[in-house]
């Protein structure tokens, strides 16, 4: 087969991953380790199928990019305000201790200051990609541990934008020449970012609320990418990170009523991107080197790796983490990121490293993310045993302590803003019943959080956005959407993926509450209650006492559910529902003289 045409080369990727991917996750070493595996396996130190590795790396590190832009939309400013102490502190903390022991510890060995300096930088640096992926494969991003690692990748990421800036300065002077002065590329940076503040909070919104009135997924599927790539594009212009750039126009958009269908909408590119930045890494382990040098290699990576994750230990203890969280913490961070690919890079170009030195460092770096996911493995094996598992400190994957833990816990969702979604929705909010909104109507959406009411655009029936939404945390679904084709689909949907979830459905009419109630579901017709207080009236209006009138209305109301509910069981059998039906009338017509004899003895006192 030809790999070098662009549809060869995609075959080999997917069919790489399509092999590596499944075999190690049943193995239980985890997603990352078989899109490595694969990288190695087909790539040009392996069986040559690619020979390009950067070409694929510029490309993929998009995955990094769409990842950022994910976690910024589930941090909105006052929250990322919030965690400055976390981020500033600790991360900052973690990054210089890092640095200036690597960078002692590297001179020792015979490197230059400025070698030393620049590979100390990149090697404090840790993998977001890898860390999150792992924390989230095992339920461990809600816990201490995994909100103190995303606060200190956090300030990995902004730490990147003043290291890119010092490279130049370790460099030759040649190789340095040419570049703008720094006081013009700190406004380049500084004008880059007030446009993505701007863009992000005051025009994308109303273009957002335009193509969504289309009604055309495409479309805001296709802007969604569309804002991502030219924020990093224009970051990138700039000489400042792309992932940075993402990460801030999430943070801007996570207030927005469109967040949780721009999640469900980059979630997929987000996925495959990364798997290829994954075989990427795999693919730039070069063999040769690893086969003239093995103990120099595989000392180089575990004395960085154990020094990482010991500074992280000690880090973590000043923190405030204990026990288990404070081991998580550690091994999570303790590979070198995906970034100190790009400041080797520029080191290497700009003649810090000469091209032995940047070979032997790249590849430290790519051997160093393979140790995480089978750090975990021990992890789980040995260390977590010998902790309690019981109270804070006895965090275990998969157990009930490491669930997450959010604010939004026990909401109730409204799914459709209408007549009958407004009346829940603001008796719920009388009572403080928190509760969130979804609706495929923007001018719905746009109404609600007007009055402050939390509210996201999308598509109910969408798997994905029940997710995002916290269907699976949520107390109560109310199923109050207009076309009922949409409600019965969301409430298999809803029975399939999440059984504990309760629902309540809206019923147009009789034949719509037979379905659901086949389902299992409670059920209410939308113009029932109102015609039955409408009999209700008229019967005063002819005479009947207040009491009397309520008397008969509830009874009819009563006997007329009950036949609902019997009849839902025939819903199928024609004759067999005529029958019922006939049979109803002259039961009622029983219950109702019956009711008429008793009411009259009845007062009416104190009924209007």
């Amino acid at each position: 087969m030809n790999t070098h045409g662009l549809l060869g080369r995609v075959v080999v990727y997917l069919s790489a991953a399509v092999v590596a991917v499944p075999v190690s996750a049943f193995l239980g070493l985890g997603s990352v380790i078989g899109y490595l595996a694969a990288g190695m396996a087909i790539g040009p130190h392996g069986l040559g199928l690619i020979s390009s590795v950067e070409d694929v790396m510029h490309f993929a590190e998009f995955g990094v990019v769409l990842l950022l832009f994910l976690i910024g939309l589930e941090l909105n400013p006052r929250k990322l305000w919030q965690l400055r102490g976390p981020i500033l502190g600790t991360g900052g903390l973690q990054v210089a201790l890092t640095t200036a022991i690597l960078a002692v510890a590297l001179r020792g060995t015979g490197l230059s200051w400025n070698m030393a300096w620049l590979a100390s930088m990149g090697f404090s640096l840790s993998s977001t990609a890898i860390a999150l992926q792992l924390l989230r494969e095992r339920n461990l991003m809600p816990t201490p541990a995994g909100q103190t690692s995303f606060s200190v990748l956090l300030f990995q990421d902004l730490a990147v934008i003043p290291m890119l800036a010092v490279v130049p300065f370790l460099g030759s002077a040649e190789a340095s020449a040419g570049g703008d002065a720094p006081w013009i590329s700190a406004l380049k940076s500084v004008g880059a970012i007030l446009a993505v503040v701007v863009v992000g909070r005051f025009l994308v919104r109303p273009v957002f609320r335009v193509i969504a009135r289309t009604r055309l997924r495409e479309m805001f599927t296709a802007f969604s990418l569309f804002l991502v790539v030219a924020i990093a594009a224009l970051m990138q212009a700039v000489g400042l990170s792309m992932a940075l750039g993402a990460f801030l126009a999430g943070v801007l958009l996570a207030d927005s009523e469109y967040r949780h269908e721009l999640e469900v909408d980059i979630e997929p590119f987000k996925g495959l991107l990364l798997g290829l930045f994954f075989i990427s890494v795999g693919m730039s382990v070069n063999f040769d080197v690893l086969l003239a040098r093995p103990l120099e290699i595989a000392g180089a990576v575990g004395a960085a790796v154990l020094l990482k994750a010991a500074v992280l230990l000690g880090v973590g203890r000043w923190t405030g983490l204990k026990g288990r969280e404070c081991v998580v913490f550690g091994l999570a961070l303790s590979q070198v990121g995906e970034f100190a690919f790009v400041l080797f890079g520029l080191g290497g170009q700009l003649g810090v490293f000469d091209a032995g030195t940047q070979a032997f460092l790249v590849l430290t770096v790519a051997l160093s993310m393979l140790t995480t996911p089978f750090l975990f493995m021990a992890d789980q094996k040995w260390i977590a045993p010998r902790f309690n598992r019981k109270g804070p400190t006895g965090i275990v994957p998969g157990s009930a302590a490491s669930e997450p833990v959010q604010t939004k816990d026990g909401a109730v969702i409204i799914a459709g803003y209408g007549r009958f979604g407004q009346v829940v929705g603001r008796i719920l909010h009388s009572r403080g019943v928190p509760t969130v909104f979804l609706d495929h109507d923007p001018n719905q959406i746009d109404l609600l959080r007007k009055f402050g009411q939390p509210a996201y655009y999308g598509d109910v029936r969408r798997l994905d956005l029940l997710h995002s939404a916290g269907a699976e945390r949520a107390r109560l679904l109310v199923l109050s959407v207009d076309d009922m084709e949409t409600v019965f689909e969301t409430a298999r949907l809803v029975r399939e993926h999440f059984p504990k979830l309760p629902m309540v459905a809206r019923a147009r009419g009789r034949v719509d509450a037979y379905r659901l109630v086949n389902l299992g579901i409670p059920v209410v017709r939308e113009t029932f209650h109102s015609g039955l207080r409408a009999a209700e009236l008229v019967l005063k209006e002819l005479g009947l006492g207040a009491y009397e009138a309520r008397r008969l209305v509830a009874r009819f109301g009563a006997h007329d559910e009950s036949r609902m509910r019997a009849a839902a069981a025939l819903a199928d059998d024609e004759k067999a529902l005529i029958s019922l039906a006939h049979e109803g009338r002259m039961e009622l017509e029983k219950l109702m003289k019956g009711d008429e004899e008793q009411g009259r003895a009845a007062t009416d006192d104190g009924w209007g």
